[in-house]
């Protein structure tokens, strides 16, 4: 079973191509979408053992020797320093998830104005990742045989609150590009890494947007034609899954993953 993925176009669409026909070319199959993630995966996986096995080489206490690079390392450094032997502020672990970690409160107390751009990217970005998740579950289930819900109308179900979260994420990106264009002191901070994240994730949000446009004929579409659809979700997809994926453990995005571990290993506090 070849299923089309994020475009939009199913097997009984009636959109034609230039000459009138819908060809097989014009799809983006489920397989193909399946492939790229796999790859992407691999390549976040590799990511995170390379910093894992450098996370390793610190010290697993206070005047100690660095530890031998074992992966297993970090973690188990971790788990002690979470445990009531740990050293630390001794904050509740759920109170330094939900109010340090999620909500982001220590960010807020020194700046509502960087706050408020912090939590519209991670926000934006998490919950259009959770959906993307959940509708790739939604294509497995229903590709296995189990038809609790059809993959369109679940998709359509996701339409709006996808929309909202990525003009969200999309809020969250000016406010970055505002700030490192005419606040001196964010402009004289900002390195290539933020450069490069900023950029991909405009370029993300707004291939997404067109991709979407294109699909439905609504404004960011741009009038283009339909049969673009495909394409220009297919460069949406491939570009999403390797910049918000694979490129997490080489790139500034890695402190979604490194901060809330150091809050934990902290138990919260400043």
């Amino acid at each position: 079973m070849s299923m089309e993925y994020f475009s939009g176009l199913t097997e009984t669409a009636e959109i034609a191509n230039s000459f009138g026909m819908l060809t097989e070319s014009m799809r983006i199959t489920f397989a193909a979408v399946m492939i790229m993630a796999t790859i992407s995966i691999a390549i976040f996986m590799l990511g995170m053992y390379i910093n894992l096995k450098k996370w390793g080489l610190g010290s697993e206490g206070y005047s100690l020797k660095p530890s031998n690079g074992s992966i297993f390392t970090f973690p188990k450094a971790l788990a002690y320093q979470m445990s009531a032997k740990g050293h630390g502020h001794g904050q509740n672990i759920f109170v330094t998830l939900i109010l340090d970690a999620l909500l982001q409160r220590r960010a807020l107390r020194r700046s509502p104005g960087r706050w408020l751009m912090h939590i519209a990217i991670f926000g934006g970005w998490i919950a259009l990742c959770i959906m993307s998740v959940a509708m790739f579950a939604v294509e497995i289930i229903y590709m296995v045989g189990i038809h609790l819900i059809s993959p369109e109308v679940f998709r359509e179900m996701l339409s709006f609150p996808n929309d909202v979260f990525s003009y969200i994420l999309l809020f969250g990106i000016i406010i970055a590009i505002f700030r490192r264009l005419f606040i001196a002191k964010a402009r004289e901070s900002t390195i290539a890494f933020d450069s490069v994240l900023l950029v991909g994730l405009t370029i993300i949000v707004i291939t997404g947007f067109i991709a979407d446009g294109v699909r439905n004929g609504n404004f960011w579409g741009f009038g283009m034609q339909s049969d673009l659809a495909p394409p220009a979700a297919l460069f949406h997809v491939v570009i999403s899954l390797f910049f918000c994926i694979a490129y997490i453990p080489f790139s500034k995005y890695m402190h979604m993953i490194a901060g809330p571990l150091t809050l934990l290993a902290n138990k919260g506090g400043e």
